[in-house]
């Protein structure tokens, strides 16, 4: 058994009847299921349809999103998430960058990075090395006045924590920055790189070991090991080319608003809904929300 979930932005919530009546008919699926008129929608279906895709690519067109899953544990017990263009909008390299007077040239070197064109590694160091001699004191100013959340991250956290999940941030961005946003969204924990600073300066150097793609992996096995979880329990969202080892391992691994060649290899995508999307690919109705 299979469930097809569709999708609209709740600032649009342009998801109308016709369109999941239409759908289901077409593919011969069960009820259909409101979880929030205008937004989400869902029904169930006896097989996997051999056109999904192209259907995907329909509703895309119309500014909504389509989701088709094995029906069977899609209710996960824990968030992976990476933050950067994810769980926050911005990307925080860059937001420090602009700070240090080097914004547009670490922002296409992260735009490159993300899109899997240049090694993650390599690309962190050279744009961390822009950062020397930055003072310290701007990582709270950037963490103030240039960082906004994703829509809808707080109302996911909350509400799969109700049900006594648990939530993880992973990020190849930095600590300075995971351990503000991981305690105002309610995190259970996270992981990140950690900048290097001497009185009271950035050196532009980062610790190692570099936590990459790799460590992502390493971070859900390790977590789920000592949780009494497997992959299949955890949901993993983000948008990244170093992302896509945790999303390829994950039970439901989603790419969120992610770069077109990370998406094209993740069977979940999300580019209209915001983060509460993840709840409605679980089954949660918008009235069971935290």
């Amino acid at each position: 058994m299979f469930i097809a979930t569709l999708l609209a932005s709740p600032a649009r919530a342009n998801l109308d009847r016709v369109a999941v009546e239409s759908l289901r008919n077409a593919w011969g699926g069960g009820q259909a299921r409101w979880l929030n008129p205008g937004i989400a929608a869902e029904f169930a279906l006896a097989e996997m349809p051999a056109n999904r895709w192209e259907i995907w690519d329909d509703l895309q067109a119309l500014g909504l999103d389509l989701v088709v899953q094995k029906a069977e544990g899609r209710r996960k017990k824990m968030l992976l998430a990476d933050m950067d263009s994810t769980m926050i909008e911005q990307e925080c390299i860059d937001e420090l960058a602009a700070m240090a007077g080097h914004g547009a040239r670490v922002a296409a070197i992260t735009a490159r990075a993300m899109n899997g064109e240049l090694d993650f590694e390599s690309a962190l160091v050279e744009r961390v090395d822009l950062m020397r001699n930055l003072p310290e004191a701007v990582i709270p100013q950037v963490l103030k006045e240039r960082i906004t959340y994703m829509p809808g991250g707080a109302t996911l956290i909350a509400t799969m924590k109700a049900g006594g999940g648990y939530a993880a941030l992973v990020s190849g961005g930095f600590t300075a920055f995971t351990q503000s946003v991981a305690a105002h969204l309610g995190f259970d924990e996270h992981r990140a790189n950690r900048l290097l600073t001497s009185c009271g300066k950035l050196t532009g150097e980062v610790a190692r070991p570099i936590l990459g793609r790799e460590a992502k992996v390493q971070a859900l096995i390790d977590i789920t090991s000592r949780l009494g979880l497997t992959a299949a329990d955890v949901i993993a969202v983000g948008d990244g080319a170093n992302d896509l080892g945790m999303l390829g391992l994950a039970g439901a691994g989603v790419a969120l608003h992610a770069k077109p060649a990370v998406a094209a290899q993740c069977d979940i995508r999300v580019n209209h809904a915001d983060l509460t999307a993840l709840l409605y690919i679980q089954g949660y109705a918008a009235t069971e929300f935290a």
